[in-house]
């Protein structure tokens, strides 16, 4: 009688954490790059009242073992990270990035020198990562999340775009360490001012995460890459731990950093102007809550059956 109990709460339990689960879901339908989780149950331990037997000598059959269940626990709770419909919203600080990858922000950049219009000597420390692509300039020209993190790519020396060199390289492919990033890694920047005087007229981002941009001055207009947009992959991404602000840490399951380019050797491509949705699927999670409140009435039934029984039980002895 008290198993029944015992698992009657673990079951009330379980569903309560599934409803939890269910309403965080829903609650960030409207929220970019939002990937929905998912829970699932386990059966808990059972106890054995009576061992299996084999068939005897004498004509006897075998006999199965006889098992008394001791209720459900939560097994897992996945975050599933299939992708997003992209929405496009013609502005020039939003991106999406297509299939498998990662943008790289942090918070905590040092040695930056504001007036430079380039932070190559710049240092990166902890890192995290994000699908949100809803990037804005802050005063400085920094390339900044909503959050203020500073968003974080290939920095070149400004190099400039001319017949002679029309897609100039920005890093070599080879010289991206996976999990070692401090060499390669900077916060972007599109300055008003480039290094020869020169205002900003125009910038654009092509896939792979180029920033280009236009400067004029008085000798007339320049094209020059500013630095390239870091994009990351894992080979267990569902193993990434959620840090609030729509950004990720690496875990001890998701293994290592893998530092790409954008569209090249399985890294998805970049597109300006786009935002990644959340993956919530709203008909799902609202059939999924119809059941999740069935359930916890069901075992809320069976404590009170089994407490009535427990009564009548009481009741016998007077």
């Amino acid at each position: 009688m008290l198993r029944s109990l015992y698992s009657g709460i673990s079951g009330m339990r379980g569903f309560q954490t599934k409803m939890d689960v269910i309403a965080n879901n829903i609650a960030n339908v409207n929220t970019t790059a939002f990937k929905s989780s998912r829970i699932s149950f386990q059966d808990m331990l059972s106890q054995t009242t009576a061992n299996a037997s084999s068939p005897t000598g004498n004509g006897l059959g075998g006999i199965n073992s006889k098992q008394i269940g001791l209720g459900v626990k939560v097994g897992s709770i996945d975050m599933m990270m299939g992708g997003g419909a992209l929405q496009p919203t013609n502005r020039d600080l939003d991106f999406a990035i297509e299939n498998e990858g990662f943008f790289v922000v942090s918070s905590d950049v040092s040695d930056v020198d504001s007036e430079s219009p380039l932070l190559e000597d710049a240092t990166v420390g902890t890192i995290q990562y994000t699908r949100d692509g809803a990037f804005f300039r802050d005063y400085e020209g920094n390339l900044v999340n909503a959050s203020g993190q500073r968003v974080l790519g290939y920095v070149t020396g400004g190099l400039v775009v001319d017949e002679d060199n029309p897609n100039p390289e920005v890093i070599d492919p080879e010289e991206l360490i996976d999990g070692d990033y401090q060499d390669f890694l900077k916060p972007l920047k599109i300055a008003d001012i480039d290094e020869d005087g020169g205002e900003l007229q125009s910038f654009s981002i092509d896939t792979s995460g180029k920033i280009i941009a236009v400067y004029s001055s008085e000798e007339g207009a320049t094209t020059r890459i500013l630095g390239q947009i870091a994009i990351t992959k894992f080979s267990n991404p569902e193993g990434l731990t959620k840090a609030g602000g729509n950004t990720y840490n690496e875990s001890n399951n998701s293994g290592i950093t893998q530092f790409g380019l954008a569209g090249a050797n399985g890294f998805g491509n970049i597109r300006q102007g786009f935002l990644e949705m959340s993956n919530v699927d709203l008909a799902n999670e609202f059939t999924e809550m119809i059941v999740a409140s069935r359930a916890y009435s069901a075992n809320s039934r069976s404590i009170t059956t089994s407490d009535e029984m427990l009564q009548e039980l009481i009741n016998l002895k007077r």
